[in-house]
């Protein structure tokens, strides 16, 4: 996708690029000759675009909540749930028991099933750990998955997740005793690329995230934030404050949080699968983010409890049905806004001098990603300017 038409679509044209980058993109008949000699492979007419940029998931988790998922069914809430003692501590007891290669282990296959469907860059976050030892484990896991697979992993910090049992009614003493020493820590083993936050009622205060957030500010960090989900606390705006790379979720934010955003640059992260998991009925204000030009991602939100869903193409397709995206929004969502999300301006775009991280399809025309369901339509992934 280049410069041209809707979806800055080129037909017939030609990418050049090696492991440095690419080097030209343009039509066919264009093709520079020092480009027409190189080795070249003739795609068949098949469709190319960026490769896909999963820029919020929870990758690395021990256990499943698929009780919980009955539980909903039979009615009750997200909230009713955390409170009795499931939701996010649930997996906290597993994840804590588990040793680092027992997390690699079950994060490869949902990884594996993330790359089959395009993606070539993924955000993955810690917080089922809730202590200093295993959120560090769950770092150095996100960090195992690039040394395992042909992928770039971007790492977010998520101390403040949730208060976990031993700290009941005391999060501020979580946050002073555990959760901003794990963060200084991670950051002293380079384990952490951002730092992420859950504002909400079951979780986080603003005020509370905003102690993070300045800690993180002391590290050189960016911040980015789970906020307005199942209410309205003031997240968005804080996150807009404290120039976030994003707000995530936003189901419950405003028009002025839509113009707060745009005043600090920040994306909207939709994540249609909780949305559907959950049952909710709030959608994101998305023609206010238009409005307002809010730029939105679209991401998989992969976790055990809310949006177990490894599959970027399914997650356009939510974002499109549920959220009213069209399909150009939907991909763009899945690349160069996703790109922004994590503070990565050398990908997301087939333009030369950016990554030549690219995937290729069974497809011919790009609205086709975000319309088929249940089919895998990769026909091959480029990492690197390297085919895999």
């Amino acid at each position: 996708m280049t410069a041209g038409e809707a979806y800055g679509l080129v037909d017939k044209g030609s990418v050049a690029f090696d492991s440095t980058g690419i080097q030209w993109t343009g039509p066919d008949a264009d093709l520079p000759a020092k480009f027409a000699r190189a080795e070249s492979r003739d795609l068949g007419g098949r469709l190319v675009t960026p490769g896909l940029i999963d820029c919020h998931t929870h990758l690395v988790h021990a256990g499943n909540r698929a009780r919980e998922f009955e539980m909903r069914l039979q009615g009750a809430s997200y909230a009713e749930i955390a409170q009795a003692g499931g939701g996010i501590v649930s997996t906290v007891a597993a994840t804590r028991a588990a040793t680092e290669a027992e997390l690699l282990a079950s994060a490869l296959p949902r990884l594996d099933a993330m790359l089959a469907e395009g993606v070539t860059t993924v955000e993955v976050k810690s917080g089922y750990g809730l202590d200093i030892h295993t959120e560090l484990r769950m770092l150095r896991t996100a960090r195992a998955l690039e040394r395992a697979r042909p992928v770039a992993v971007r790492t977010s910090f998520l101390g403040a997740h949730a208060i976990p049992a031993e700290f009941k009614g005391r999060a501020d003493a979580y946050l002073d005793e555990v959760c901003i020493p794990a963060l200084e820590a991670a950051h002293a083993e380079r384990l952490a690329d951002a730092v992420d936050g859950f504002c909400e009622g079951i979780a986080f205060s603003p005020a509370q995230i905003a102690r993070v957030f300045e800690a993180a500010r002391r590290l050189g960090l960016p911040v980015k934030l789970h906020a307005e989900q199942l209410s309205h606390l003031g997240g968005t705006a804080l996150a807009a404050r404290m120039g976030a790379l994003s707000a995530d979720h936003v189901e419950y934010a405003t028009p002025e949080d839509a113009a707060a955003l745009a005043a600090s640059g920040s994306v909207a992260v939709l994540l249609p699968g909780a949305f559907y998991t959950l049952r909710e009925k709030q959608v994101p204000p998305v023609a206010a983010f238009r409005a307002a030009g809010v730029p939105m991602a679209v991401a998989t939100d992969m976790n055990p409890g809310s949006s177990p869903m490894c599959s970027p193409l399914l997650a356009m397709n939510m974002a499109a049905t549920f959220f009213g995206l069209t399909p150009e929004e939907a991909l763009a969502g899945m690349t160069v806004q996703a790109a922004r999300a994590l503070g990565l301006a050398d990908r997301g775009r087939i333009a030369a001098g950016l990554r030549a991280d690219l995937a290729v399809w069974e497809a011919e025309h790009p609205a086709e990603l975000a319309y088929r369901i249940g089919c895998t339509p990769l026909h091959a992934r480029v990492f690197g300017g390297i085919p895999c």
